[in-house]
């Protein structure tokens, strides 16, 4: 269940944390205002395609509330990946997807500059050991805000299809986690998974949307 716990839940502004039979550690937040965020995809929209989302600044809160999941790096982690916002090209073939989000901290202040590096596998399920292919970092803007356009990655034996994510505000400790898809079966043997990392995800004219707040 979905309560409000800032800001007027009739308004695009409404901020919402998840308050199902979750310990509070794990406890997951959806910004309403995130939701109508302008699809970068849209071709029709080139603005923000090479800026990014537009979205009034988010309400921020006066209570505290956990940080994001932590969920393991995993072997593939490399670092001094290249600063873009773009992956797609490097796996013209694989299936379209934008993913974007905020970083926020535990009162639900946007977290600007904060450091964000994502990897993850390539449409036949392989890691780029030796290169940056969909390898990529960079840092949230004044807002909080960060996405990057890239493929979905395939599954490979014992995982459900996840990205990851390495993330860390000023001065601040470093976060590792995973992001995850809806409705994948290998989910249910993946002692990775957790509920409250999923991906709000849907389908646009230029493949996936799928979206998600961070807590640092």
């Amino acid at each position: 269940m979905l309560q409000s716990v800032c800001g007027d839940a009739g308004s695009n502004l409404a901020l919402y944390v998840y308050t199902g039979n979750l310990s509070p550690a794990t406890r997951r937040f959806t910004l309403s205002a995130l939701m109508a965020l302008p699809l970068i995809g849209r071709a029709n929209t080139p603005a923000l395609a090479q800026n990014g989302p537009t979205l009034p600044l988010t309400l921020s809160c006066e209570e505290g509330h956990d940080v994001t999941l932590e969920r393991q790096g995993g072997p593939y982690f490399r670092p001094n990946s290249p600063n873009r916002h773009g992956l797609y090209a490097d796996a013209p073939g694989g299936e379209r997807i934008t993913v974007e989000g905020f970083i926020v901290d535990e009162h639900r202040r946007p977290v600007p500059d904060a450091l964000i590096e994502i990897w993850h596998a390539a449409e036949h399920g392989n890691y780029d050991s030796n290169g940056f292919k969909l390898r990529g970092h960079q840092f949230t803007d004044a807002d909080g805000r960060w996405w990057v356009k890239t493929i979905v990655p395939a599954l490979y034996p014992g995982r459900t299809r996840h990205f990851h994510f390495r993330m860390q505000r000023q001065k601040g400790r470093v976060l590792t986690t995973q992001l995850f898809f809806p409705g994948e079966p290998a989910k249910a043997t993946d002692w990775l998974f957790h509920e409250t990392l999923v991906l709000k995800m849907e389908q646009t004219g230029d493949g996936y949307l799928g979206r998600f707040g961070f807590v640092v």
